[in-house]
């Protein structure tokens, strides 16, 4: 009974101390964007006009810290991904995914995630 209790402390553990890295990793990086995430919402939909966001989220990508974008637009089922450079406000790069590209592509993330947590 004790081994049980300590395993399921030493989980909880693990898991919070997971939740506070993510937490802080994400402070650190808005703590270096110069251009808001409001802000780069509107630069990112320059590119896909009448579209919405569908997620976003502040990343480093080869170095750069740049907000990301996925940017549904009415009558497709494809999406535009936006890349917004977090500091000058800079379009750095767009992307048309198909429906299926998108799925594979958050397979892949999610997978990603779940090795991480496990290390």
């Amino acid at each position: 009974m004790k081994c049980k209790i300590a395993v399921c402390l030493a989980l909880t553990t693990a898991l919070l101390t997971a939740c506070v890295s993510e937490r802080q990793e994400k402070e650190n990086l808005e703590s270096q964007a110069k251009i808001s995430r409001a802000d780069a919402e509107k630069i990112a939909l320059t590119k896909a006009p009448g579209g919405t966001v569908k997620e976003g989220e502040l990343e480093k990508e080869k170095g750069k810290l740049i907000w990301s974008f996925d940017i549904s637009t009415p009558g497709t089922s494809d999406i535009t991904e936006v890349h917004v450079d977090a500091v000058t406000g800079a379009i750095a790069g767009v992307e048309k995914e198909t429906a299926k590209t998108e799925a594979k592509e958050k397979k892949k993330e999610k997978d990603e995630d779940e090795k991480e947590e496990k290390k």
